[in-house]
């Protein structure tokens, strides 16, 4: 959605950087287009269940490794056991690129492995959790697309404040790594009919970039 006032860049926690408007209209066309090649791939996009049964309202997809809670797999065992979708090298150099945008400075040894594609319709959330099934702790790269949502940024202990909301629109960044990796975060809402027509696209698409640490 475009804003009347430019969105700078901001420091919400000691390694976690807001990057507006970090993807063209052009780049995020093509992610949706990718991510629909990636939904309709080996493993389907599907609603994760939780170890207590419960659904996730958010549909995932994933590449690279397979996310299950909590851990990574090669197989897709939860929806047929079919082999996750390899991770493209292009996706991971778009990680190097967004870690340079956010940090200020290239870090050509960052070589993310496993991405989830999550995609929220108007009534999806995600609660409050760490990203914490990876042995590495190297940063998370997250791309918005589409509706704008609310994005919050909590503390390393729990759940609990001290958090930041940050409203995330289509093309934004969001980095965090360092002090801030293993920060509690979540999405609170999403704002139907938010995104640029152009894209072609009813909801929001979120893409997390991770370095597993785990061998091949």
């Amino acid at each position: 959605m475009a804003t009347l006032l430019p969105r700078d860049p901001a420091v919400v926690a000691p390694g976690a950087v807001h990057v507006p408007d970090w993807l063209s209209l052009d780049r995020q066309r093509e992610l949706v287009t990718a991510c629909r090649d990636w939904a309709a791939g080996p493993v389907p996009m599907r609603h994760t269940r939780m170890p207590n049964g419960s659904r996730m309202s958010v549909q995932t997809v994933c590449l690279g490794w397979h996310w299950v809670p909590y851990r990574y797999t090669k197989t897709a065992d939860d929806v047929g056991g079919g082999p996750v979708a390899p991770f493209p090298s292009w996706l991971a150099g778009l990680g190097r690129d967004a870690v340079e945008a956010a940090y200020g400075s290239r870090d050509d040894a960052y070589n993310p492995d496993a991405a989830l594609i999550n995609f929220y319709d108007s009534a999806a959330k995600m609660g409050m959790h760490q990203d914490k099934e990876e042995k590495s702790l190297n940063p998370v790269v997250s791309l918005s697309i589409g509706d704008s949502c609310v994005f919050r940024f909590g503390n390393t202990e729990n759940r609990n404040k001290p958090w930041t909301d940050v409203r995330l629109e289509s093309g934004d960044l969001f980095v965090f790594g360092g002090e801030s990796r293993l920060a509690y975060h979540g999405v609170m809402k999403t704002f139907p009919g938010t995104a640029d027509p152009i894209l072609g696209l009813d909801g929001r698409l979120n893409i997390t970039l991770r370095v597993t640490g785990l061998a091949p």
